[in-house]
């Protein structure tokens, strides 16, 4: 479906739209249908809870819009973006049968329009997504509408501020919530491409975008850069650049959850229970096809993996010399020795070497007290997702030091919370 008024022109969805799809439809679907994936299960009687835009006047712990804010580089003085909406228009399936239970569908909706967002001028965009009755199911009208506006922000990169708001302009019952549903938008998220011109990250902007960055007005959505010119907003807090594990086969509609658990879950179920969950719903039928036909190899894969280890910049620098404490002859630095080290306090630590515990300067655990001043050796030195730099160390007077050793358990310390001895 197209929007297209007060502005708007005929669109050609860019590709960086294709390439945000599959995390795109993991957020529109997130928690769609739940484990066990039955229609009688209580937590699937609860369900719609990421990305409602509910009717005007609903309960104050719902909304009817969302604003999304961003930073977007042009020289043009109307910079071309292109922007999609999606969300699920509810469709509710009625029981024609005593054996089946009423569930409410999702039906997938997009509203695309583009516009050349001269600077200080809102483009308004209205859309409407019909309702209909066809074997069994009822959907809603829907009626919407999509502004967006540029304005230039000061300072030398031409950075203008873009924002995009999707309200929710349905008139219809507002209580109870199933009612309401009917008449929402649901799993909103959006989509912006920009013709022209460069999209700026919000969690890590360049230094002179910071100020304008925190003055981002976004509310109940979360924009992160799918690629430097393609923005994905969504209803739940995602890192720049998301993608799908491709070690992941199938969608569980669960983001809190872990992959291997759910399928081996879903494995345990009954015959009867899967049976329920097949007439549920058609995804939850994937589901249940999916588990039934895992085979171990998927399942070895979906145990986990370790993506992308990086060193520390500091821990990667080398120099040539033959004195580890007096430092390199040529630039007086301490020399790095061979393997994996970190810079300590009185040297370079690596596996093996002896330390001992200082900690206690930047935090406030009360085992300090008890590990403060005792001797340790180094059984790794490992980096955090973060990027910071841990070692990971054995107590020297630990009366299970092997048995910890033997199931991989230590303690970790920053480097600058040991001394070498």
């Amino acid at each position: 479906m197209t929007g297209d008024s007060g502005g708007a022109s005929p669109v050609r969805p860019p590709t960086g739209f294709e390439r945000a799809r599959a995390v795109a439809d993991a957020v529109l679907f997130e928690g769609y249908v739940l484990y066990p994936y039955r229609a009688s299960a209580p937590k699937n009687r609860l369900r719609w809870q990421f990305g409602v835009l509910a009717p005007p006047g609903a309960d104050p712990s719902e909304t009817s819009h969302a604003q999304t804010e961003c930073l977007l580089v042009s020289r043009s003085a109307a910079p071309d973006v292109v922007v999609r909406v999606r969300f699920l228009q509810i469709q509710r399936r009625y029981a024609r049968a005593p054996e089946e239970r009423p569930w409410d569908e999702g039906v997938v909706r997009e509203i695309d329009a583009g516009a050349s967002l001269v600077p200080g001028v809102t483009v308004t965009v209205p859309f409407e997504v019909p309702g209909g009755d066809e074997e069994g199911r009822r959907r809603w009208q829907l009626s919407g509408v999509l502004r967006m506006r540029a304005d230039r922000l000061p300072g030398p990169y031409d950075l203008l501020k873009v924002r995009i708001r999707v309200e929710n302009r349905t008139v219809g019952p507002v209580t109870p919530r199933p009612e309401m549903l009917c008449r929402s938008l649901v799993g909103t998220h959006a989509l912006l491409a920009a013709v022209q011109g460069r999209v700026l990250s919000l969690t890590d902007p360049p230094a002179w975008a910071a100020a304008a960055a925190t003055g981002c007005d976004n509310q109940h959505a979360w924009p992160v850069l799918i690629d430097d010119s393609t923005l994905l907003s969504a209803p739940i807090i995602l890192g720049d650049r998301p993608r799908i594990a491709p070690e992941s086969p199938v969608d569980l509609h669960d983001g809190t959850e872990i992959d291997e658990l759910l399928t081996l879950r879903t494995m345990t179920l009954t015959d009867a229970e899967k049976d329920e969950a097949r007439r549920t719903d058609e995804r939850a039928a994937a589901i249940i096809e999916h588990a039934e036909a895992v085979t171990p190899a998927v399942l070895e894969r979906l145990h986990g993996v370790l993506r992308g280890p990086r060193r520390p910049e500091a821990d990667a620098e080398t120099d040539t010399g033959t004195d580890t404490e007096s430092g390199s002859p040529a630039t007086g630095r301490p020399v790095r020795p061979p393997g994996d080290a970190v810079r300590v306090p009185g040297g370079w630590a690596g596996p093996g070497a002896r330390v001992r515990l200082r900690p206690g300067g930047r935090r406030a655990d009360a085992q300090d007290m008890f590990l403060c001043d005792r001797t340790a050796r180094v059984a790794a030195v490992l980096e955090d997702v973060d990027g910071g730099t841990h070692l990971a160390v054995t107590l020297d007077d630990d009366p299970a030091a092997d048995l910890h050793e033997s199931v991989g358990r230590h303690w970790y310390f920053a480097p600058d919370e040991v001394e070498l001895l």
